[in-house]
């Protein structure tokens, strides 16, 4: 029995399931009838039912086959890899090296089809030695079982006392997390806007080998790389399915011949595929290529990924195409300070719109988040940042605040991996709510010549937001206040990328303090407050057929 990741598979091709046999010899009473039958057994390699030097036992001449009664079956081969192995793409430093060995597994007949790139299985089998140019071991594949992590029970007790003593609010207990998130990384009160977004992608993953229905991209634009470069690696890190795409390898599959020599292609996963139901970090985007970023484009606007197999390349008539599910959130950042962009001329932009010519417009569109990260943002207290840098090249391991003291990597890993397994459902209060802002800035949104700028996919990413406030404030049921912050958020990007409009949001709306105190929290409550009273006017004025209940009805 063994436990892994699939991280390539054949295609289906045929194999021999029993073959029949006569003597050569016509005179021989063998040369008739059904007495030399050879059938596959578990375990056994083909060359065991077919072969050309089988002989008679009655009068030792050689044995034929008699092709008419050879009868077929399918077959796929498939590779697996230990679910440790995937340390190697989130950064682990392991000071005793070690090699992760795939193994490869044989389905036959019923079996094929049964297993998914990117998924994980528990594997009941029989091994089999299979020589080609080096001697290797399979296993034949007698029980496929798929693998579903347990569900952890609950929370931290410091995390629970949190929870109880903001539960008068919809939103401080998500602003806490947010400020004290990845404090390893940055100060407390850093990049809060950033940090929120992350932990919402974050508890918009799955450990279950079930569909990811909403994913959340995110895409920074930022002049501090490192720093986000680092929290970015640090968070990947807190779900088992946080892939770091090394810019060397592919990120969507790719073809290879299959080594047995079956006739069969291989499909090797890619970094996408390998994320599945997690997060692929791509690192900066201007390290792609351009067809890679095309290719990316495509993926996060269909969700899938074709791959076409070319017949005469692999000595098949016949060419072939197969299409994957990509089940991951992309996070990726650009630097805003590269020498590129310091040499063009620069286009004039609309108020509160960002200068974004080094990404691909249609790219730019596809994701579903756009966060800016500048050195001059309010989120950004350069002098804390300095001292933390400094402490922690002095002592690495070292716990610089009380926070970090508290509220511990496992405790925000236990807190996620309870939040995102909490089903949630939309409150009619919410569904109108995230309905209403779709329609009314789809509206203001649209000019005659290029039309609407809110693609079809902007009400499934607003859908996401809202249910990850949700979950990041561990309920069960998706509330106007979550619909809020999902409309603030989303609006923010679509400034970054368009320009401000009637419904004009700051860039700090989500956090217009710092929150040193409890004092702070209640001042932005009350700004989210007003904020949501101005939601409620934007619907109503700019949201056709919308309808808003007031609190009493």
């Amino acid at each position: 029995m063994m436990q892994g990741i699939v991280i390539a598979m054949t295609t289906v091709t045929k194999y021999t399931q029993g073959a029949r046999f006569l003597c050569s010899d016509e005179a021989c009473p063998l040369s008739k009838g059904f007495q030399y039958i050879r059938v596959h057994v578990p375990g056994a390699t083909e060359s065991a039912t077919v072969r050309n030097d089988f002989l008679c036992n009655l009068c030792s001449s050689s044995l034929q086959e008699d092709r008419k009664f050879r009868v077929l079956g399918d077959k796929q081969i498939v590779e697996i890899i230990t679910a440790k192995a995937l340390h190697a793409f989130q950064g682990y430093s392991n000071n005793q090296p070690c090699r992760f060995q795939s193994l490869t597994i044989f389905l036959r007949d019923e079996s094929v089809s049964k297993m998914n790139i990117g998924n994980e299985y528990k594997i009941i089998g029989i091994p089999a030695c299979v020589k080609t140019s080096q001697t290797a071991v399979c296993i034949e594949a007698n029980s496929i079982i798929s693998c579903n992590p347990k569900v952890p029970s609950g929370i931290s007790d410091n995390f629970k006392h949190l929870l109880s003593l903001t539960s008068s609010s919809c939103w401080k207990f998500t602003a806490i997390l947010a400020n004290i998130f990845a404090s390893q990384i940055v100060p407390p009160g850093t990049y809060n806007l950033l940090k929120l977004c992350l932990l919402m992608s974050l508890v918009q993953t799955t450990d279950h080998n079930k569909e990811l229905k909403n994913c959340l991209d995110i895409l920074i634009i930022t002049s501090d790389t490192l720093l986000v470069d680092r929290l970015l690696n640090f968070s990947i890190n807190l779900v088992p399915r946080g892939i770091r795409h090394p810019v060397s390898t592919e990120i969507f599959p790719t073809l290879s011949r299959n080594k047995y020599g079956t006739g069969a292609v291989s499909i090797q996963a890619g970094s996408a595929l390998l994320a599945k139901g997690g997060i692929c970090f791509m690192g900066d985007l201007a390290s792609h290529k351009k067809d890679k970023l095309e290719q990316l484009q495509s993926v996060v606007e269909s969700r899938s990924i074709t791959v076409y197999i070319p017949g005469k390349k692999f000595g098949d008539d016949v060419n072939q195409q197969m299409t994957f599910p990509v089940q991951c959130s992309f996070w990726s950042f650009v630097d805003m300070d590269s020498s590129s962009r310091k040499n063009m001329q620069k286009t004039n932009t609309l108020i509160g719109q960002m200068d974004c010519s080094l990404i691909p417009a249609n790219l730019l569109e596809a994701f579903g988040l756009l966060i800016s990260c500048n050195e001059s943002s309010p989120c950004y207290p350069l002098l804390s940042t300095v001292q933390h840098t400094l402490k922690k090249a002095i002592d690495p391991e070292g716990q610089l605040y009380v926070a970090s003291k508290k509220f511990t990597t496992e405790d925000f890993e236990k807190l996620l991996a309870f939040a995102k397994s909490l089903n949630v459902e939309f409150s009619l209060e919410a569904e109108r709510m995230i309905h209403g802002y779709y329609l009314a800035s789809r509206r203001i949104r649209t000019d005659s010549i290029s039309g609407s700028k809110l693609s079809a996919s902007a009400l499934k990413y607003l859908v996401s937001l809202a249910e990850s406030h949700a979950r990041l404030n561990l309920r069960n049921k998706v509330l106007k206040e979550d619909a809020l912050i999902a409309a603030l958020l989303f609006e923010t990007s679509l400034t970054l990328k368009y320009g401000a409009t009637v419904f004009c949001v700051a860039p700090n709306a989500v956090f217009p303090f710092e929150l040193y105190n409890e004092e702070y929290l209640e001042q932005r409550d009350i700004y989210l407050t007003q904020c949501q009273q101005q939601l409620q006017q934007f619907i109503a004025t700019y949201g056709p057929g919308t309808t808003l209940f007031t609190s009493d009805e």
